[in-house]
């Protein structure tokens, strides 16, 4: 059993993204693009999916206002809908590339509302015509064995109670006082909450890139200003990280920590 957690199980080439050039020019408004659209594409990796040089090619001219981030959703569509799909490896660059475009699209905007009704929209938003069960609550049990913990899984909800039980978190969460909590304690509360959800996972598949989505959007509306980097370079940590705040086996000394959790926020 693993009690440590490296990064990454094994180095995985990215296409080139050099996103750089804006922080050089300076410009703020595409400073912020640049660095949303890193979020997206980085959080991908949570499921080891690489974006197309094609979408990369589309986002830089959103990103130097050329088009919108609507014409990108479009072009990215019609893109696929004329490329002739054959493998799983381009089902999986083509969920890659539109779920990038749709991170993008909900990070762009200042809108938010909390409640478990926001969590399953932002997942059917991310995820619709691309899994059949986008934004709705899974009816069936499920294990997902995990590299850290040696094929192991974490125990997750069970499908009769995940109503109930997001319901309950939120609930909590909403008469949580933050008041006099210093910035550190307020973080670490967000994220033991944003961890219990993901632990619930209320969907088949998509549920750390809802669970990101979500929380970048939770504590920007705490006034938090959020550096995504993290979310760009280190997503596979993010899901390891919450792995292991989830999973315990006593016989083997291996406890649920927030340790690497706190380390990545």
């Amino acid at each position: 059993m693993i009690q440590g957690m490296p990064t990454t199980k094994s180095k995985q080439p990215k296409p080139s993204i050099d996103f750089e050039e804006y922080k050089r020019q300076g410009e703020p408004n595409r400073v912020a693009k640049s660095q949303i659209w890193k979020t997206a594409i980085g959080l991908q990796q949570v499921d080891g999916l690489q974006v197309s040089d094609y979408l990369i090619a589309t986002a830089k001219k959103n990103i130097e206002d050329e088009i919108s981030i609507d014409e990108v959703e479009y072009r990215i569509n019609e893109y696929y809908k004329a490329k002739p799909t054959k493998k799983t490896d381009d089902d999986r660059t083509a969920e890659a590339d539109k779920v990038s475009t749709r991170i993008t699209k909900i990070l762009s905007n200042d809108t938010f509302s909390f409640s478990p009704v926001e969590y399953t929209s932002i997942h059917r938003q991310l995820f619709n015509g691309i899994y059949k069960f986008a934004g709705k609550i899974r009816d069936y049990n499920i294990s997902k064995e995990e590299w850290v913990l040696n094929a192991k899984s974490v125990l997750y909800a069970n499908a009769e109670t995940i109503r109930d039980m997001l319901e309950y978190d939120f609930q909590q969460e909403k008469k949580f006082d933050y008041r006099g909590l210093s910035k550190l304690e307020a973080v670490a509360h967000i994220a033991k909450f944003i961890s219990g959800i993901w632990q619930i996972h209320p969907f088949g598949e998509g549920n750390t890139r809802t669970a990101a989505v979500f929380a970048i959007k939770y504590l920007r509306s705490f006034g938090f200003e959020v550096n995504n980097e993290p979310f760009d370079k280190n997503a596979r940590y993010f899901r390891n990280a919450l792995v292991r705040a989830n999973y315990n086996d006593h016989q083997q000394g291996i406890y649920a920590t927030q340790e690497y959790l706190m380390k990545f926020f």
